[in-house]
C-alpha cells in the first residue's frame, strides 16, 4: 500500500488506541534496514512505522555527505518508493530531535514536506518528534507548541516528551540526571496537554522510569502506573477526549507484562532500536566467525567470494532483523492488525 497520508495515519492510531495495542517505530539508517523494517512488518501483517534519528539520518547520508537532514530525506525517499510494494500501510517519522538539532534537522524536514505539498506531492514524513525533555517543562511545551503550528499546516503529527528517558542514544547522554527526572507527573501530562491539544494532533513520550540501551531483564525499573494516573487526571481536568496518544521509549529488557499494561494505558507507538540492531548485526558476526579464511586473504589466499560478498551476509542480517520486527509485533499486539486497502 505504502506510505499513509494524514488521514490514514490518524485511523492507525485511531485502531491502535481502541483495541490496545502498539506500532512497533523501528529506527533506521540504511537502505538494508530499511528493507528489513518493511520485511518485518509484512511478515506479522501489521501497519507499521519506520523513524530516522539524527544519528540514523547522519549515517544514512555516507561519509562524502555527513548531513542528518540530507541522508533523512534520502532515506524517507527509498521507503517511499519500496513501501509501494508492500501489503501493509507505512508511516514515516523521524525520532528524537533535541534542541540543538531543530534548525540543521527538524525545520528542513518540514520545509521539506511543504516544498513537496507545493508540488502535488505527499508528505515526505508523517510525524517528527521534538524531544525539549531537558529543557524546564514550560520552555519544551512553548518550543514544542511554535513547531507543532508549522506541523498542523503541513498535516505533520508532532511528537513531545516529558520527563527525561535515561541511558544514552544516537549520542546524547542522560545517565547522570537525577533519578526525579525520569518520570512525568501527572501535572505534567494534564499541562501538556491543555496546551498542545488546542493546537491539533500530537503524541506523548510520557516517561515513567524508561532507559535507553539494552539490559537483562528486570534491571529497567519501570513505573507504568504513571500513564494510567496521567491519563486520569487529563481526562478529569480536560474530558475523556483529551485522553493522550502515549509512546513508550527505552522498552529493551522491559518485562512483557509491563509492555501489556502500558498498552492498557493508552501506549499506540513503542520504540525499537537497540534490539533490532543486535538483530540485524549477529549473523553478520557469525557469518565472520564461521568462515574467517573465506572473508579474509590469509596467508596469500584469495579468499572465498561467495562469502565475502556483502550480499551474502546482508539477506541473513535483513531477515534477522525482519524477525526480531515481527516479534516486537507480537509482543505489542499488532500482528494481524493491518487495516489494509481499508483505509
Amino acid at each position: 500500500m505504502g506510505i499513509v497520508n494524514y488521514q490514514q495515519y490518524c485511523q492507525m492510531l485511531d485502531n491502535a488506541k481502541q483495541n490496545k495495542f502498539a506500532y512497533p517505530a523501528i529506527n533506521v539508517s540504511s537502505s538494508e534496514t530499511a528493507n528489513a523494517a518493511l520485511l518485518g512488518f509484512k511478515q506479522a501483517k501489521s501497519d507499521g512505522i519506520v523513524q530516522v534519528s539524527t544519528g540514523g539520518g547522519k549515517f544514512g547520508s555516507g561519509l562524502g555527505v555527513g548531513d542528518m537532514a540530507k541522508g533523512a530525506i534520502a532515506l524517507a525517499t527509498y521507503i517511499h518508493v519500496l513501501a509501494e510494494e508492500y501489503d501493509v500501510n507505512i508511516a514515516l517519522h523521524t525520532d528524537h530531535c533535541h534542541p540543538k538539532n531543530v534548525e540543521p534537522f527538524l525545520k528542513p524536514l518540514i520545509q521539506e514536506t511543504a516544498r513537496r505539498r507545493a508540488n502535488g506531492l505527499p508528505n515526505l514524513f508523517n510525524s517528527h518528534m521534538y524531544d525539549g525533555s531537558e529543557l524546564p517543562l514550560e520552555e519544551n511545551i512553548a518550543n514544542s507548541k511554535a513547531l507543532m503550528k508549522l506541523c498542523v499546516e503541513n498535516e505533520i503529527i508532532l511528537e513531545v516528551e516529558t520527563g527525561v528517558v535515561g541511558g544514552e542514544e544516537d549520542g546524547h547522554d542522560t545517565s547522570g540526571l537525577p533519578a526525579d527526572k525520569l518520570y512525568t507527573t501527572p501535572e505534567d501530562m494534564v499541562y501538556t496537554a491543555k496546551e498542545l491539544g488546542e493546537v491539533g494532533r500530537f503524541m506523548l513520550a510520557a516517561t515513567f522510569g524508561n532507559v535507553h540501551g539494552v539490559y537483562k531483564p528486570g534491571n529497567v525499573k519501570l513505573t507504568p502506573t504513571i500513564l494510567r494516573d496521567g491519563q486520569a487526571a487529563v481526562e478529569a481536568a480536560l474530558g475523556a477526549d483529551a485522553r493522550l496518544d502515549l509512546v513508550f521509549h527505552g522498552g529493551s529488557g522491559s518485562e512483557l507484562h509491563e509492555i501489556h499494561e502500558t498498552l492498557d494505558y493508552g501506549v499506540i507507538k513503542m520504540n525499537i532500536d537497540t534490539d533490532t540492531q543486535y538483530a540485524y548485526t549477529r549473523p553478520i558476526v557469525e557469518q565472520m566467525f564461521k568462515n574467517y579464511d573465506g572473508v579474509l586473504k590469509i596467508e596469500g589466499e584469495v579468499g572465498n567470494k561467495s562469502v565475502y560478498d556483502p550480499r551474502s551476509y546482508g539477506k541473513k542480517a535483513e531477515q534477522s532483523m525482519a524477525d526480531r520486527i515481527s516479534q516486537a509485533c507480537d509482543d505489542l499486539r499488532s500482528t494481524g492488525t493491518s487495516l489494509g486497502k481499508n483505509i
